[in-house]
């Protein structure tokens, strides 16, 4: 029997498996609304037998957002338009998530195939906003340093991308609290030099993405689960690291959050990963043994056979697929075959399950 094809539940949320495709940005909305590609590439992969579909990082106001073309979260149209696309995914047994962000300093940049260059104002770009008015490398403007009042303004945002999410029919949501954006900027002391109640001490760096966790998890539905993900490691001596990520996650669990999904890196372009198979896996079993929270691993996992291994043996409860999911939008019905699992395909499909 392959653990990794047994359900997950979470609240009253059965998941039908525990392959997760991770939030993967597209950079292919218009003023934050999802279209055709996002119905094709996310129904794709539910299609292609995944548990869990989540959305690219989708912005809770048009400053969050890491491009001008990323998608967002913030109006009724962009809800109105991921309707049908969490439908689609839902259709097809997949659960349909999205991940709720705000990029920080790492916002109002170009494209990636166009060079991630900072934007201005001439260009689509805007003033970014962070916890301290630190760039995150000498070729990005400085942003401008958060005020109390915009704190306040942001936890309004995301409450309501948590309503408008429900709204649009998603089962799950996620906040994003790694890769250097703005929840991760607060929590490392790399990127957060406030001498206000909101840095310096772990306890005061930790207290504004706690905020956002509570009032998140109040404006999302009881019965449904909310994920954090978060970078376990900044990989720099005197940033953020797993220690501080154990007792950041043990009050996120207090709150209610549900899962935790482990990844790292991302605050700052010095920083160098040990990348290779699994790298992220051993955040993952850490944090759910000491903590006892569910966990997601993630990063360069490729192979069925690993897969499996990360949740039989009880290193994270599910594994989330990125570029794995890029390259194979149906790996999870290969991988079925592989390990020895009985997962449906769809009915178009069935002649050439065999």
């Amino acid at each position: 029997m392959s653990r990794l094809f047994t359900p997950l539940t979470l609240r009253e949320l059965s998941i039908r498996n525990r392959i997760f495709v991770s939030p993967m940005c597209q950079y292919s909305s218009r003023e934050g609304i999802p279209g055709d590609w996002h119905l094709v590439h996310l129904g794709s992969r539910a299609v292609g037998g995944a548990g869990l579909v989540m959305v690219e990082a989708s912005a809770v106001s048009a400053q969050g957002r890491i491009s001008p073309d990323d998608s967002g979260i913030w109006n009724s149209d962009q809800a109105s338009a991921f309707l049908p696309i969490a439908n689609f995914i839902r259709e097809q047994g997949a659960v349909p998530a999205i991940q709720l962000a705000h990029a920080g300093r790492k916002a109002s940049t170009d494209l990636p195939w166009k060079g991630s260059r900072p934007l201005d104002a001439k260009q689509r770009g805007w003033q970014t906003i962070a916890p301290s008015a630190l760039p995150f490398d000498h070729e990005r403007p400085v942003p401008r340093e958060a005020t109390t009042q915009d704190l306040e303004t942001i936890l309004g945002q995301f409450a309501s991308a948590a309503r408008r999410s429900a709204e649009a029919g998603f089962e799950v949501v996620e906040i994003h609290m790694a890769h250097g954006y703005l929840l991760h900027e607060f929590l490392s002391p790399l990127s957060n030099h406030r001498t206000d109640d909101f840095g310096g001490s772990l306890e005061n760096r930790i207290r504004f993405p706690l905020r956002v966790a509570k009032v998140v998890r109040d404006f999302w539905p009881e019965h449904l689960p909310v994920f954090v993900r978060v970078s376990a490691s900044d990989w720099i001596e005197g940033g953020w690291d797993l220690g501080q990520t154990m007792e950041l996650a043990r009050r996120l669990k207090a709150i209610g959050i549900d899962l935790i999904d482990c990844s790292s890196g991302g605050l700052l372009p010095e920083s160098a990963p040990p990348f290779g198979p699994g790298f992220q896996t051993p955040f993952a079993s850490a944090i759910r043994q000491e903590v006892g929270i569910a966990t997601g691993a993630g990063g360069f996992i490729t192979d069925p056979a690993q897969a499996e291994q990360i949740v039989a043996t009880g290193l994270a409860d599910a594994v989330f697929l990125a570029r794995t999911m890029l390259r194979d939008p149906y790996w999870p019905l290969r991988a079925a075959k592989e390990l020895g699992a009985d997962l449906s395909w769809p009915l178009q499909y069935e002649r050439a399950k065999k």
